[in-house]
């Protein structure tokens, strides 16, 4: 509302300037640059530029200076078009849904414009997190699960592009290699950059790397991926990002809020870490090695990984090969703190 009001001032102030000055619209002063003029700042870096280059006046001939047209062009068709078609009658009926599709990397933002229906047209349902299930077969194109609000899981068997889950808004998002891959998942990519961009929150279990930017500015989605490139978790300000395998550089650049946690056998990962704005340390306390170990769990049951599987096999040996990450600005802020040593909470200050 306040936003509403602000806008609504600058509006009116913007009519009075205009009437003042002779004209009845914005319009009317669009395109004439000559109603602008070079001031002189007093500055000798600046007083030296010469700006009349841009203000030459330009002769728009018959034509109009601005924009006359309000057309709005339609959508094109979209794989979010038929899952709509097949399931809008079910949902209105509130049954759960099990849909499934081939799906090619010219279908873009699938589950998007599904989002939308149900946040619009069903925002007083209370949908479970699994109640419009969508598999997918292939290799989706870009933003795959884009916003998807609760109430949808979309389960790819095959990889996806760049932007997976951005905006995730509450919904769950799976991937793994098809059922006759022999691809080592932990090492192998399945989705591509920028994973999670913006997510407020959601799950996403995806069974192989991830490329770079992953869970950049994610502010409350829980993921689990089993590798990522350069700049993983950047400005991550909530939410948890769990890595199964190798990272690139520059990890948790500028990450404020959330927690991650990483799989480092090899003890390398602090070559990788950005510790500017973090503290890492090996798992110390019961709730999180619980908290960590119920993902990784999730993770081999959605995405049937044998590399997570071993891991939790394992268990009681391989916690002890995971590194915790969390802003050092948050470390006396946990409901749960991540270690008793008096180092680390001196850090947060």
């Amino acid at each position: 509302e306040k936003v509403v009001n602000l806008f609504t001032f600058i509006a009116e102030e913007v009519r009075e300037i205009l009437a003042g000055l002779g004209f009845k619209s914005l319009n009317e002063i669009v395109g004439r640059s000559d109603l602008l003029r070079q001031v002189n700042r007093g500055s000798e870096s600046l007083d030296d530029l010469d700006l009349n280059p841009i203000l030459v006046q330009a002769d728009p001939g018959e034509n109009p200076r601005y924009c006359i047209k309000r057309e709005r062009k339609d959508v094109p068709d979209s794989l979010d078009k038929q899952i709509i078609k097949d399931s809008l009658n079910l949902l209105r009926s509130g049954q759960k849904i099990q849909l499934s599709y081939a799906v090619k990397n010219t279908h873009r933002s699938v589950g998007t414009r599904l989002s939308s229906l149900i946040t619009t047209e069903f925002k007083n349902n209370k949908f479970q997190e699994d109640h419009i299930t969508i598999k997918l077969k292939g290799s989706a194109g870009q933003s795959l699960g884009a916003f998807a609000c609760k109430g949808i899981r979309i389960d790819v068997t095959g990889d996806a592009n760049d932007y997976v889950g951005k905006g995730l808004s509450g919904g769950t998002i799976i991937l793994r290699p098809s059922l006759n891959s022999n691809l080592q998942t932990e090492k192998n990519t399945i989705i591509g950059n920028t994973v999670l961009y913006g997510a407020t929150s959601g799950y996403l279990f995806a069974a192989g790397q991830a490329g770079e930017r992953f869970a950049v500015r994610n502010s409350g989605a829980a993921a689990v991926v089993e590798g990522c490139g350069t700049n993983g978790c950047e400005y991550m300000t909530g939410g948890t990002a769990v890595i199964l395998g190798e990272v690139g550089d520059n990890f948790a650049a500028g990450m404020t809020g959330g927690m991650a946690f990483v799989y480092d056998p090899e003890v390398v990962f602090e070559n990788f870490l950005n510790p500017t704005s973090v503290a890492s340390q090996n798992i110390e306390t019961e709730y999180w090695i619980n908290f960590l170990y119920s993902l990784v769990k999730k993770h081999a049951d959605e995405t049937n990984s044998s590399h997570a599987k071993k891991i939790i096999q394992q268990w009681p040996l391989e916690k002890d090969r995971f590194v915790q990450i969390c802003p050092k600005e948050m470390l006396n802020k946990l409901k749960y703190p991540i270690t008793n040593k008096v180092h680390l909470k001196d850090q947060a200050s």
